[in-house]
């Protein structure tokens, strides 16, 4: 029994120190998966005015911001989607700098 305890250890300091795992610096999202967000149509100058604008513009105005309202719906999710994975890329980062920092100590 004394002699595998004796062979561990033999086999266990000959095999050097144990080297810590590299740290891997984190990715960040690809700029390209960040949505565009949807343009707010131009609003027309008669709106200012007092006697406001004539039907047929008002109503184009109206068929705009209805528009521009599904487009912001289904950039909300989008958007909220990248931003998670930026606060995981910014939270990667902090582990990443953790880890160079520990392996310098080592």
């Amino acid at each position: 029994m004394a002699r595998r305890i004796l062979s561990a250890l033999v086999l266990a300091c000959s095999a050097g120190p144990v080297l810590a795992a590299p740290c891997t610096p984190p990715t960040p999202p690809p700029a390209e998966a960040r949505p565009d967000k949807p343009k707010l149509p131009d609003k027309p100058a008669c709106l200012d005015k007092k006697d406001g604008c004539p039907g047929w513009e008002a109503y184009s105005y109206n068929d705009a911001i209805k528009a521009y309202n599904a487009q912001a719906q289904v950039f909300r999710p989008l958007a909220e989607a990248y931003v998670q994975k930026l606060n995981a890329y910014v939270k990667a980062s902090g582990e990443y700098a953790q880890c160079e920092v520990k392996a310098l100590q080592q």
